[in-house]
């Protein structure tokens, strides 16, 4: 019940931040919308721990904003390489260990891989990810693990 109040109440915030409208007659019909969601989502039996994993979001307050500035420098990187005369591309793909525990967690991080510019997460098994890379020295990156550390600390396992 904790996740679907969760889920209700972050939707209800969100389609508040979205519309800009604060009438009487609107908030209703959203709140009404956010509810219906929800009891369609509890009929389908699909809100858990996975589908809205509320115990990700006091450390997704330190994550996100990391994120956001990753994409940052990976969008100026990449407009520099695509600018540049030469196009001073050299397309790779590597293989990088995911060691999250979790299928939430791993898919955190393949997410958070193919969000950032110049990567892309291809193909998951197990606890690998075959992401390519736009430049060699761009998926080499993902090697040194601080990605995946932060990934790991967001889901709650701190390596």
């Amino acid at each position: 019940m904790v996740h679907a109040a969760g889920l209700g109440l972050s939707m209800y915030i969100l389609w508040l931040l979205l519309s800009g409208h604060y009438v009487a007659l609107l908030l209703s019909l959203g709140a009404i919308s956010c509810a219906f969601i929800v009891w369609i989502m509890h009929r389908m039996d699909t809100i858990d721990h996975e589908s809205f994993p509320l115990h990700m979001t006091p450390r997704g307050l330190g994550y996100f904003p990391w994120l956001v500035w990753e994409i940052v420098k990976s969008n100026w990187s990449v407009a520099k390489i695509i600018l540049s005369p030469g196009l001073p591309i050299s397309p790779t793909m590597v293989t990088v260990k995911a060691t999250q525990r979790t299928d939430v967690g791993r898919v955190t991080y393949a997410n958070s891989i193919t969000l950032t510019p110049g990567t892309l997460s291809v193909h998951m098994e197990g606890d690998e990810i075959v992401v390519h890379g736009i430049t060699r020295d761009g998926a080499e990156s993902l090697k040194d693990g601080d990605m995946d550390r932060r990934v790991s600390r967001l889901e709650g396992f701190v390596r």
